[in-house]
């Protein structure tokens, strides 16, 4: 399935946010591993950078989290109320590299807020295009982490974060191994 330019990224940067909580280390427990955050996944406007927007990030990572747990109208639902929550106002823009497209708040507003509602425009598309159900979780025994199945066929079991994918098919390969009779 493919979706707008500014869609995918905002679904990638979600799975990121939600997984920089569920891994071996917090990548989101100081105010630098926001910086880097949002360094790695394009925000621009206003980022303060105290804690103060470190902890407001990190509620919304919580909320956002719970999307994975929801139904299709569940999520809709909290779609709006953060929509609503955040003050969006839809406008058309076009800067650096990109062309048109939508924004939902002003690059001024608080970073939670901006984080958001970018999400929700996303979360939106994947509900109108009745794709909700790409939200997974990772099907390792040992992982809680979440991710967005963007493949073609629907086929992405595991999490990228913490290499679930390689680790089962090596547990495979040698659980084949050691039925092999050894002369």
């Amino acid at each position: 399935m493919r979706f707008t330019h500014d869609t995918e990224p905002a679904l990638v940067a979600v799975t990121a946010l939600v997984n920089s909580g569920r891994t071996d280390t917090d990548t989101l427990a100081t105010t630098d591993g926001l910086g880097d955050f949002l360094d790695t996944h394009g925000y621009t406007g206003r980022h303060d950078g105290d804690v103060t927007e470190l902890q407001a990030v990190r509620a919304l990572r919580d909320r956002l989290a719970r999307f994975w747990d929801l139904d299709r109208d569940a999520a809709a639902e909290e779609v709006n109320r953060i929509l609503r929550e955040s003050g969006a106002r839809p406008f058309v823009t076009r800067h650096d590299t990109a062309d048109w497209h939508i924004h939902v708040t002003d690059s001024g507003d608080p970073l939670a807020d901006r984080i958001g509602a970018e999400t929700a425009m996303a979360f939106v598309d994947l509900i109108r295009a009745d794709e909700f159900d790409r939200l997974r979780t990772c099907v390792a025994d040992d992982c809680d982490c979440v991710l967005i199945d963007m493949s073609r066929n629907r086929s992405r079991r595991f999490c990228a974060e913490r290499n679930c994918g390689n680790r089962a098919s090596v547990a495979a390969y040698r659980a084949r191994r050691s039925q092999i009779p050894h002369s």
